[in-house]
């Protein structure tokens, strides 16, 4: 397979929202919808495989979407569920894989492109905002240090991967049971160079009940 496939993971529990966040309502429709229907509408991907808390809902989606190819349930870390949704694209291996957030619902198309363009040409692309704030490290409740935030940058998804080079980070941590925050963490520990891609701070993850508002008013703007 030529071209782009898109992992949605979204099968966290929502332990900060107190829900599943990825079902919670976003103007008329969940959260998770807004988020297909960005990537359904991308002509540069295929494909999508969904990962879902429960995996019985295949039938449905597949009706309102018809780029999604596969669904599946989720495993108890997000590595876990990303790699649950990687194995199902060994079939036709696409050029690219994304791998995105499903409860970031505004991810623009222009970032999407970007993000792929950088993946085909240097092999791994993940978008980054510039931290705004001042950073202390903090010891035992007191200020350590301030560090130097021209260095620290927030990452968002979708991260890109060129499929091979995803699927030998992917073994690698699973051989030696490695546990990484992200997908581009399992490149790096690897030793291959990942593309930082200019972000969009539109691209907002549903974290708290809080950013359901954010995400409306970013709708209107």
């Amino acid at each position: 397979m030529t071209g782009a496939s898109a992992i949605i993971v979204a099968a966290g529990a929502g332990k900060r929202f107190g829900e599943m966040k990825q079902f919670a309502y976003l103007r008329a429709k969940p959260v998770l919808e807004w988020t297909l229907e960005r990537f359904q509408a991308h002509p540069e991907v295929g494909a999508i495989v969904l990962v879902l808390p429960d995996e019985q809902d295949l039938k449905h989606y597949r009706m309102r979407y018809d780029k999604i190819v596969d669904l599946v349930r989720g495993g108890e870390k997000r590595q876990d569920s990303v790699w649950q949704g990687f194995r199902l694209l060994t079939a036709a291996a696409p050029e690219v894989v994304l791998v995105h957030d499903g409860a970031r619902p505004l991810v623009p198309a222009d970032l999407i492109s970007r993000v792929i363009a950088a993946a085909q040409a240097g092999g791994a692309a993940v978008p980054v905002l510039a931290v705004e704030d001042t950073i202390k490290e903090v010891h035992e409740g007191r200020i350590a240090r301030t560090v130097d935030r021209s260095l620290l940058f927030r990452a968002q998804t979708p991260q890109g991967f060129r499929y091979d080079i995803l699927k030998k980070a992917m073994d690698a941590a699973r051989k030696d049971r490695f546990s990484g925050t992200d997908e581009a963490s399992l490149v790096e520990r690897i030793g291959l160079q990942v593309t930082a891609v200019p972000g969009d701070p539109r691209n907002i993850k549903i974290t708290t009940p809080l950013d359901i508002p954010i995400a409306e008013a970013l709708l209107d703007a």
